[in-house]
Formats: C-alpha cells, structure tokens, sequence
C-alpha cells in the first residue's frame, strides 16, 4: 500500500547524482520517501546513476549548487526536508592540491551555508542532517585501527576541507540542538565511482586488458586502505538519523588491503593471471606470464601519482556503528572488487570467483 503523501517523510540529498547519492535516492525510494536531489546545471545531462529513477513520481530535482549559496537556501527553504544528506563534495584527494580553494568553499564553506540556511529558516529542530565526513580526517596514524575518538590530523585540503564541516557540525549540535551526525567513512567503492578513483582506474584497466595494453601505471602500491561497497554504507547513513540521540559513526569494514592487493585480486578474478613483483620504489613491475618462459609488464610505478603528502595507511574500526545501529555489511573486498569487474570487463562471464558475504 502506497504512503499517503502527507506521511510521507522527505528528504533531501546534495550529490544526489554521485555513487553514494545514487545508491541513497534508491534506498530511500524503496522506504517510501519524498526525495528532493540538489544537480549542478551542468549534470543535468550527466543522469546516469540515476537514470533509472528518474520515472519514479515520488523523486524530483532541483538545481543547485554547492558555491551558489542562494541556489541552496532556496532549496533548503522549498523542499522543507525532515533529513538533509550533505554528500556533494569536491572529493578527490588529488586534486584538492590543485585545487585547495574551490575544495574548502565546496566542502566547508558549502556546509556552513547549508546549517545557516536551516538556521534561517527555523529547521536546526525539525530537520535531522547528515554530513558525509571521511578517514581522511585521520592523516598519519599511529594505531592499527581509527575509530571515533582516534585525534584527527589531516594531510591534504580535502581532509582539512573536511575536518572544518566536522566540527561546523558538532558546533551547531552543541549550540542549537541540531540532530546532525557525522559519518566518518572509509573507502568505499562501486560501479558508479568516478574513473579518476584508483579503483575505478583498476577495474578499467584489467577488465578491458588485452595483449596490447600498455602496462598500468600507478602511484604508492604500499598504500594500505579500508574498502567497502557503497550500497552497504548508504544504509549506516539512514541508520544514523533514525536513532533517538544524534552522534558521530566510523564505516568500514575493519579489514585492510594494499593497492598492490587490490590489483592482484583483480587480476586473478579477471584474467586469472597471477601478478609476479619485482624491484622497489619507482622502480617497482608487475608482470604476468603471457606465454612460455614470457613475461610480460601490466603495472609500473609512475611518480606523477603520487600525492605530495601521503597517507599510508587507513583502518576503521565500526564497532560503534555495528553495536548502536545494528550495521551489517554484504560485501567483502574480494565480492565488491567483482561487483566493479563485472561492469567493467569486456567479458562479464570470464570471471568465476565471486566472493563471498561476511
């Protein structure tokens, strides 16, 4: 039976056309609620994470933008949302050091200016807002694994970017009742991140590999990260606003890989290839065997990747999030990689392994 729409609870995503806002619009429509996404003019004709919503009656779109801050009261204003999931984002740790300013007015002041909008218009206690935080908080560490009272020390203008929203909103929860929750969330990945994500750049490669392609050229191989799927971590962002009391959760699965991992699982899943390593730094090779006593380079190390200040390894622990929201993940590392893969490969029957739930 079909909600009246008076019952019906809205809510409003930033970001709505992103992997994670896709994966939320879906979840949310499922539940039955109104659901408002803010689209920058120039991706109304980039639709194609959500293309396959756009019939549904009970979704509508707004244009916005995170840098028009009128375009966002107007929005906050009109829609008048019982949640607000801020998870548009400039999120590209890359290119926030091309790009630190428009990166902070994206992530920090853009934020700022959706609190104030709620403030303005009488909404910080009727409306429940979400903000999409990041392990990049956390910077170098010293712990195996970082959870919500890990010190934050971030190394880049995304992760300082985001660090200033954090605290916005404890700030505003602390000083006007707000029922805003951060979500610190690792990595998490699927067949709609964007190409210019190292994931995305892995699947690409090794699912369309031929004898030709030229080798993959990375950056650090010894980065080690926490990936989970996204459709599971859009779930612990609802979970967060449906709880009694407003608080601040890590999502992650608590298992970590290298990117030297990833491509080995890749490729064994794919191509059923098993990578050989050899020499070190910069001039570290991957190579495959291609025919009888014949190696050949599918991955080499390029400086141009790397970051200027690294961070090396990243870890959550969500047993918070696990025991107060009663979180539950489908995907492993090996089941997500193949999920990416079977979008990816010029051949999604290839493949046999396919994971497993946790």
């Amino acid at each position: 039976m079909e909600v009246p729409v008076e019952f019906k609870r809205k809510a409003l995503i930033t970001g709505i056309t992103g992997q994670d806002g896709s994966y939320l619009a879906e979840l949310l429509l499922s539940k039955e609620y109104e659901v408002h996404g803010v689209v920058r003019r120039c991706s109304t004709t980039n639709l194609q994470n959500i293309q396959h919503l756009l019939g549904n009656k009970n979704l509508k779109l707004h244009q916005g933008n995170m840098l028009d801050h009128a375009s966002l009261y107007n929005v906050v204003k009109e829609t008048q949302p019982d949640e607000l999931y801020n998870l548009a984002a400039q999120s590209h740790v890359m290119s926030s050091f091309e790009s630190p300013v428009e990166t902070t007015m994206i992530n920090s002041v853009g934020v700022l200016v959706l609190l104030e909008a709620l403030r303005t218009y009488g909404m910080l206690n009727t409306t429940k807002f979400y903000q999409a935080s990041t392990s990049e908080l956390y910077g170098h560490v010293f712990t195996k694994s970082q959870d919500e009272d890990t010190p934050f020390d971030p190394v880049s203008p995304y992760g300082i970017s985001k660090q200033s929203a954090f605290w916005s909103v404890d700030n505003y929860r602390r000083s006007y009742g707000l029922f805003g929750c951060n979500g610190i969330l690792f990595n998490h990945e699927s067949p709609r991140r964007g190409e210019n994500f190292v994931t995305r750049k892995v699947t690409k490669y090794v699912g369309s590999y031929t004898e030709n392609s030229p080798p993959l050229e990375m950056g650090n191989l010894d980065s080690v990260r926490d990936w989970g799927h996204a459709r599971d971590y859009v779930k612990g962002m609802w979970l967060m606003l449906q709880q009694q009391m407003p608080n601040d959760y890590v999502l992650a699965t608590g298992k970590a890989h290298t990117i030297r991992d990833m491509i080995e699982v890749c490729f064994r899943v794919e191509l059923n290839k098993d990578i050989k390593w050899s020499g070190k730094g910069v001039d570290e090779i991957g190579t495959i065997e291609t025919g009888p006593n014949q190696r050949t380079v599918v991955v080499k190390v390029n400086p141009k990747f790397y970051r200027p200040s690294e961070v090396g390894y990243l870890c959550g622990d969500p047993v918070k999030a696990e025991y107060v929201l009663n979180w539950k993940r489908e995907y492993t590392f090996e089941r997500l990689m193949c999920d990416m893969l079977r979008n990816d490969s010029y051949n999604p029957e290839a493949f046999k392994y396919g994971g497993s739930s946790e």
